[in-house]
């Protein structure tokens, strides 16, 4: 991610570019110049000086109280997780050390509670999107991320890459854009992260999507709702969902998926007894993929998420 000051000014900038004047109760006049507010209309707003708006938005200023904070959200009509990255952007953490985090790991004890859901789709989530641990029918319902060579596992770099993925979602470009935004909270949270970095880069790189939703600056946080599926096995598919925060392991979303009627549990019913033949042939194959890509790099061990 860009240094504070870079995204501060341009995190800042993109949400007044989307406020129009009618929300908040201005005067839309003909001839006015930019579509959404000025800086003045902002500080004005928000109870600040123009100066001392304008200097925070160019990046010349890049720490806030939490009062002023609360306020240019108000202004803007921030929601939560917008609210809370312009903190983590105006209030940062410190630095941490230069070392690489280790690799996250599930506790065991999740797993066989993971294992025990044969009706419920279920899997967590690491800091990067990475899928760190996924049910049977998770993988029935997504992609066998449990046959994957583990650098492979990462939800969002599948859903952007893989044509499967678009296929799968009916919502698929909403569904996505909005991980996208679930990266840039997390990236808010840990702007030193070199990883989350390169992550972004990467996927910058490889999508055009993904360019055009990281520079809106859309922030979500994962909480809950609904997705629409069409399944090649099962068809029409509408699932609910809920995303968990595991008090232990804070940096790690438990996600658990429930059919939304009878019609839908049936069908992951079905989708589970479909998977339990299939799961061999894609473990075999998984397998395969792995030790090819091992003799390809030259690499003794994938393991690094």
């Amino acid at each position: 991610m860009a240094n504070n000051a870079e995204e501060i000014k341009k995190f800042l900038r993109a949400r007044r570019d989307a406020v129009r004047p009618s929300q908040v109760g201005l005067a839309n006049y003909p001839g006015r110049r930019v579509p959404g507010l000025r800086r003045e209309e902002v500080a004005q707003l928000a109870g600040a000086s123009v100066d001392y708006y304008t200097r925070l938005e160019q990046g010349r200023l890049t720490s806030a109280s939490e009062g002023v904070i609360l306020s240019i959200a108000e202004a803007l009509q921030l929601t939560q997780a917008e609210t809370q990255y312009l903190r983590d952007l105006l209030r940062p953490q410190p630095r941490r050390g230069t070392e690489e985090a280790p690799p996250q790991q599930v506790r065991p004890d999740l797993l066989r509670m993971l294992n025990g859901l044969h009706d419920q789709p279920a899997f967590v989530l690491g800091r990067r999107n990475e899928v760190l641990a996924s049910n049977d029918l998770l993988d029935a319902l997504l992609t066998p991320f449990n046959h994957r060579p583990p650098g492979e596992r990462n939800l969002l770099r599948w859903m952007l890459l893989e044509p499967a993925a678009r296929s799968l979602y009916l919502d698929w470009a909403q569904i996505t854009s909005e991980v996208v935004g679930v990266l840039r909270a997390e990236a808010g949270r840990n702007p030193h992260d070199r990883q989350i970095a390169e992550f972004v880069a990467e996927l910058r790189s490889a999508s055009p999507e993904f360019r055009i939703w990281w520079a809106e600056r859309t922030v979500v946080e994962r909480t809950w709702g609904s997705k629409r599926f069409n399944h090649p096995v099962v068809g029409r598919l509408d699932i609910t969902y809920e995303a968990l925060s595991l008090p232990g392991d804070p940096d790690q979303i438990l996600f658990v998926y429930a059919g939304k009627t009878d019609d839908d549990l049936e069908k992951l019913r079905i989708l589970a007894s479909w998977y339990a033949h299939s799961a061999p042939h894609l473990a075999i194959a998984g397998k395969h993929t792995a030790q090819t890509q091992r003799h390809g790099t030259g690499e003794q061990d994938p393991r690094r998420a």
